[in-house]
């Protein structure tokens, strides 16, 4: 016999009634802030932007103005004292502007990656602690509403025996279209170079990672690993899963002509009875950005249906299936998201830490997890294709 139940979670993380707005600054006004970032603070409760930030200023002014916002450059707004809390949205690595912000005595919620290396993830981690201030990162995927629910699906399951993590990841256009956002100006000449120096000095923190590899292993490493996947490790450190200590097989296929990214597929030893199968595939022209976690035990699985990263509100979905009691026939559990988004309740998350104190889901030991868990796949995709590793990476067991 088969039962079928379905839930709908629709609760917000934090009430509204219990917090006072948190005042924050918003830096760096690009695609992620002006599609998801800026909708969510505009109608919260429970903060309230009054600053905006970005290389060209002329963006900043545009989006201030449709927010109701005030414009400084990063030194002013961290010695504002109407500023609590940033958001950090700027391209790539987000620690130094994050030290910035805690020795100011700011609470920080930085976008992904926090870092692009395991050293400097534990010392923001250990400057947020000495300060007394709030350091969360944006890994929005953590905070869904049916990671609890299957959270505790996987603590039930005891005996997991297969882990699987697919991503099917379209251009960025494919995933925008929807938002009908203005063309991008070119950034101004004084921005633009400021940015040259930024992708630099992230360039150096690259090869403290892995070493001086070739240009695309650079890129494959900064813009794919520490620019997506990392969000998969977090998924699996989120519902109770875990991470692996080193992968079994990895590869990287095909490199393209384009100046995009390869797809990655990779097998590791989660346990001496369970796998992980991670898949990554770079599709230009695929319809929509999709992504599936399926778990499966000896009675039963989890399959997650992630909702996309800029479909604002999106729900995910989750289905638990285990054997009925008696061992006759299945019992199914079907979740889906109510309301609020991830990305809302990421920031409802950072409000209860900052008003309340409540404990960090997604800290910078995560990061640093994630970091040299990233690494061990690097290193072993690289063995496969001959590239020789250094840095972090190199050094590790």
């Amino acid at each position: 016999m088969t039962t079928t139940t379905a839930t709908t979670i629709d609760a917000p993380a934090v009430r509204p009634a219990d917090i006072e707005p948190v005042r924050i600054a918003v830096i760096g006004v690009g695609l992620i802030s002006t599609s998801v970032h800026l909708p969510v603070l505009r109608r919260s409760p429970l903060a309230e932007l009054r600053v905006v930030s970005d290389l060209d200023e002329v963006r900043a002014r545009d989006v201030a103005h449709r927010y109701g916002a005030r414009v400084a450059d990063v030194p002013s707004l961290l010695a504002d004292d109407d500023v609590e809390a940033v958001l950090i949205a700027t391209p790539g690595n987000h620690a130094q502007i994050a030290r910035d912000a805690l020795r100011a005595g700011k609470h920080v919620l930085a976008e992904k990656p926090l870092a692009l290396t395991v050293a400097e993830a534990d010392e923001v981690g250990a400057l947020a602690e000495q300060a007394g201030r709030v350091l969360q990162v944006g890994y929005m995927k953590m905070y869904d509403a049916v990671i609890p629910p299957a959270h505790r699906a996987v603590a039930e399951m005891g005996d997991i025996r297969l882990v699987e993590v697919s991503v099917r990841h379209p251009d960025d256009s494919r995933q925008t279209g929807h938002l009908r956002l203005t063309a991008r100006i070119p950034l101004v000449p004084a921005a633009a170079e400021a940015a040259r120096v930024a992708d630099a000095e992230d360039g150096e923190r690259v090869r403290m990672a892995v070493g001086d590899v070739p240009p695309a292993w650079q890129r494959l490493y900064r813009s794919v690993l520490c620019g997506s996947v990392l969000h998969e490790l977090s998924l699996l450190r989120a519902v109770g899963i875990g991470l692996p200590e080193s992968f079994d097989h990895a590869d990287v296929f095909p490199w393209p002509t384009d100046g995009g990214p390869p797809s990655i597929t990779a097998t590791a030893t989660l346990s001496p009875t369970s796998r992980l199968v991670l898949s990554w595939n770079w599709l230009p022209e695929y319809a929509q950005y999709e992504e599936q976690l399926r778990v499966l035990s000896a009675d039963g699985g989890l399959r997650m249906d992630v909702a996309p990263p800029y479909v604002l509100d999106a729900p995910s979905g989750l289905e638990v299936v285990r054997a009925a009691e008696g061992g006759s026939g299945t019992r199914t559990t079907r979740t889906v998201a109510g309301f609020d988004g991830a990305f809302q309740r990421q920031l409802e998350a950072f409000a209860g830490s900052v008003r309340h104190g409540e404990p960090v889901l997604a800290d910078a030991a995560g990061a640093a997890q994630d970091i040299r868990c990233l690494q061990q796949l690097f290193r072993t995709l690289a063995a496969r294709h001959g590239v020789e590793v250094g840095g972090e990476a190199g050094r590790l067991p």
